[in-house]
């Protein structure tokens, strides 16, 4: 039987080992069997499911919708095949909306006079967006856009404002991340965390569970740390590892830098 080391599997799908850990602990893709050393291996059936989820982390779906999904009693291959014509029709899309910009690119260089009509073919997404709704459930895009113009002003500059305070409390000269300023930093993360729908078991939700959301926080802690998209957010690298670390000691997790 053919597996693949966790270190394997993340490097060809593209993800980072955190990333497969913090999946195995939401119940995504569970390795298919642990080794008496602790490591983990994943079979076939496992990279089957790994290619499931990303793709459709990837149409726009969160962690829970994704489980949603993967508990249903559609056969894989059948599921792919549905992944696959959303992924077409997307990559034509795109294609459509490369030569538009062509179009425009051109137009502009030669003088000429730019059309409405054809500057924007291929913008329009809804058609894609309802194509997943429908198939799998909203996306997280509908609660954003249920926010309105004045929520989502207010969410972005809190978030602003949490991020900023996090870099200022990194590079203070007592910066501790166990200390008392940055453990409320942490509060105030963990509580936005929460207040963003999907988060699984999140307190306060009809069935929350302490132990699924400090699961899934500390995920998200690791990404912060590994993930330079996220690392950006805190100044880089080490702010990164601050708010890792603060995350964990809130959550009660001993070592931060735990595996």
């Amino acid at each position: 039987m053919n597996e693949w080391s966790i270190q394997e599997l993340a490097r060809h799908a593209g993800v980072t080992s955190r990333t497969l850990r913090h999946y195995d602990a939401v119940g995504l893709v569970p390795p298919s069997r642990v080794g008496e050393n602790g490591y983990r291996y994943y079979d076939a059936e496992a990279l089957v499911r790994l290619q499931r989820v990303l793709l459709l982390r990837g149409l726009g779906l969160g962690l829970p919708a994704i489980a949603s999904v993967l508990e249903g009693s559609e056969l894989p291959v059948a599921a792919l095949e549905r992944h696959l014509e959303l992924l077409t029709a997307e990559h034509d899309r795109l294609a459509r909306q490369r030569a538009s910009v062509r179009r425009t690119i051109d137009t502009l260089r030669e003088g000429g006079q730019l059309v409405p009509t054809t500057m924007f073919d291929g913008f329009d997404h809804t058609r894609h967006e309802a194509e997943v709704t429908e198939r799998w459930g909203a996306t997280g895009d509908a609660w954003w856009t249920s926010l309105g113009p004045d929520g989502r002003q207010t969410f972005t500059e809190g978030l602003a404002a949490l991020n900023a305070d996090w870099q200022a409390a990194a590079t203070a000269p007592d910066a501790d991340p166990a200390g008392p300023a940055a453990q409320q930093l942490a509060r105030r993360h963990l509580d936005w965390l929460a207040s963003v729908p999907g988060a699984p078991g999140a307190p306060g939700a009809p069935e929350a569970e302490p132990q699924a959301f400090a699961a899934y926080a500390r995920g998200l802690a690791d990404l912060y740390a590994t993930d330079p998209r996220f690392a950006t957010n805190y100044g880089g690298p080490a702010g990164a590892a601050f708010v890792r670390d603060a995350l964990m000691t809130r959550l009660g997790y001993d070592n931060p830098s735990v595996n």
